[in-house]
Order: structure tokens, then sequence, then C-alpha cells
């Protein structure tokens, strides 16, 4: 199940990131209290993603996910770069 949640979001949010110099490093799902989305992105060409980027990416990410219903039960989006001790 969260095999296919996971490609769902990316197939859905990848092109809208894209848009912004963005593209989608690991998505990792972790079913526990609370329930949380993790999504790791990085710049396209190689600039270093900053906090104002990591912001922008949420507000594309989250309205997206939610609109399509891709994840049933409550859930926490924690969106994160790449850079962050990687």
């Amino acid at each position: 199940m969260e095999v296919f949640i996971i490609k769902n979001i990316k197939l859905l949010i990848e092109e809208p990131l894209n848009k912004i110099g963005l593209t989608v490093y690991e998505i990792k799902y972790q079913k526990a209290k609370p329930n949380t989305l993790f999504i790791t992105v990085e710049s396209l060409n190689n600039d270093v993603v900053d906090l104002n980027k990591v912001v922008e990416a949420t507000h594309i990410i989250s309205p997206i996910i939610d609109e399509n219903d891709v994840i049933k039960e409550q859930y926490v989006l924690d969106v994160s770069s790449k850079e962050r001790g990687n």
C-alpha cells in the first residue's frame, strides 16, 4: 500500500516541483503516531535549496496531496531539502 501511495505522490508532484527548479529526491511514508509523509527535494541544477524554496515546495505539495485524496488518514507532511544532513 505505501509503495502505491509513494508512486502516486511522486507522479502528482514532480511536474509542479520541476516548474520551480526542484525535483523529488525521496519520499517516505511512516505509519506511526503521528503518520508522517517525508518528502525530500533537491535542485534540478545543483543549487542550494534554501528554507524559502522548501516552504514554496510545501505550499505546492500539500494541496495536491489533499485535493487528490492520496492519503486517507491524518498525517503530518514534512518537506525538507537533500542538503539537510545529506
